[in-house]
């Protein structure tokens, strides 16, 4: 194998094949670009973060309260997760990640965030489906000391809300899903989704029906491998 090219991780999970490797660009010089593949299809690159990076921000920026309970959707490069760490707010960040190789990932610090996370104890992993949580209000995740609401859900799994991972996710994007995850949001708490497409109109208008006040905002995506910007969409909701 190339220097240039290293595979990390190889695992055959409830949803197809997974690969995490290293790799090494002549644009990108001597920092290296971290890839998960799934079923051969290129699921995220640490080329391209930004937009995991303002779903962090721009959904906690939203929050007006003094002391955060988050969760986030989807862990994955890490990007959101290390990002929401940031604001000294956070008192605790639940981790939410279908896939235990990935959280494995992270404790191995095979990933340039996984330290920084992994080691901050505010941060908690839980390997669990996202949707059946929500579906559920996250009762498996409550305690004593925390309901089950949350300050701001920040969630990264699916593509769009139209072009899902697997179709039992779809039912999510729907009155009844979104009106479920209200539910577990606490007073003016927030709700931010990344998508990899444009803004959806239709699917704009469905949160305007359950959240009064909602936004969506464009994110440009800088390519260094071919010069030419891409876009990401974060939306934002808010009890």
């Amino acid at each position: 194998m190339s220097v240039n090219i290293e595979e990390l991780d190889y695992q055959q999970t409830s949803i197809g094949e997974l690969i995490l490797r290293r790799r090494r660009f002549p644009a990108t010089g001597e920092t290296d670009v971290f890839e998960v593949i799934l079923n051969d299809e290129f699921l995220m690159s640490s080329l391209f973060t930004a937009g995991e990076i303002a779903l962090a921000e721009l959904g906690l920026a939203l929050c007006d309260a003094e002391e955060l309970n988050i969760l986030v959707g989807g862990l994955g490069l890490g990007y959101t997760a290390a990002s929401a760490l940031e604001d000294q707010r956070v008192q605790s960040m639940t981790v939410i990640e279908a896939l235990p190789v990935v959280i494995s990932w992270h404790r191995r610090g095979l990933l340039p965030v996984s330290k920084s996370l992994t080691n901050d104890p505010r941060c908690n992993y839980h390997a669990a489906d996202f949707f059946d949580l929500v579906a559920n209000q996250f009762a498996t995740l409550q305690s004593t000391n925390h309901s089950g609401r949350y300050e701001a859900i920040l969630l990264d799994i699916d593509h769009s809300p139209s072009d899902v991972l697997h179709e039992r996710n779809q039912g999510f994007y729907s009155t009844r899903g979104l009106t479920q995850l209200h539910d577990c949001l606490a007073d003016s708490g927030v709700f931010a989704l990344w998508s990899n497409d444009p803004p959806e109109e239709i699917f704009t208008t469905l949160l305007s029906t359950i959240f009064p006040t909602t936004t969506a905002h464009i994110i440009p995506i800088q390519n260094p491998l071919t010069g030419i910007d891409g876009h990401n969409t974060i939306y934002l909701a808010r009890r």
